[in-house]
């Protein structure tokens, strides 16, 4: 596992299902990073490190979860991502991230990577043009007159001519659905 997939918390709850299997390698070089971060100066990067070091116990603490710490370093190489790659290689194991970049190199390499942003857009629930769904309209669109709402799972939907509904509840009609691997985008119009 990366750092950003321990920072980002879900890991934990992914685990936690059994939805994985196998042993969850924890690198000393990823604990160290995360130390690093939480003890910046810089009060966001602290935060997040800190959450990090609490996810890491929470999965630690898990009787469910295998953990083992690798104590192993890759002294030649001073990126913490080149460092997972290598290990990964080494143990014939796979990278868990849900950092683009870093799945770009796995594939590259021919490792194996579990990108987890990838499973959650895969359990998103399915919406099609012409289903009709109410949303909060929150905020101004990029373009004239669009407004824009969020579904629970954080998905945006940008309605045309929504601008004038800004902090009210209304029905919306579905026009088009974008998915892309940074997430889904849905199109909508009132109805």
């Amino acid at each position: 596992m990366d750092t950003s997939v321990i920072i980002d918390g879900r890991i934990a709850d992914i685990l936690t299902t059994g939805f994985l299997d196998g042993t969850v390698v924890i690198p000393l070089f990823v604990l160290a990073e995360l130390q690093h971060i939480a003890d910046s100066s810089d009060t966001l990067k602290r935060t997040r490190g800190r959450r990090g070091l609490d996810i890491l116990n929470r999965i630690q603490k898990e009787d469910a979860i295998q953990v083992e710490m690798y104590e192993g370093d890759f002294e030649d190489t001073p990126e913490v991502d080149s460092k997972l790659v290598k290990l990964a290689k080494v143990m014939g194991g796979i990278v868990v991230t849900n950092d683009y970049n870093l799945n770009k190199v796995c594939e590259f390499q021919n490792v194996p990577v579990l990108n987890i942003n990838d499973l959650a857009n895969a359990v998103k629930p399915v919406v099609l043009p012409g289903e009709k769904m109410t949303v909060l309209m929150v905020k101004d669109g990029k373009e004239h007159n669009q407004g824009v709402a969020y579904l629970d799972d954080g998905t945006m939907i940008v309605v045309e001519d929504g601008r004038k509904f800004i902090n009210e509840t209304i029905q919306v009609e579905v026009t088009s659905v974008l998915q892309t691997s940074a997430g889904r985008m849905i199109f909508a119009k009132p109805s």
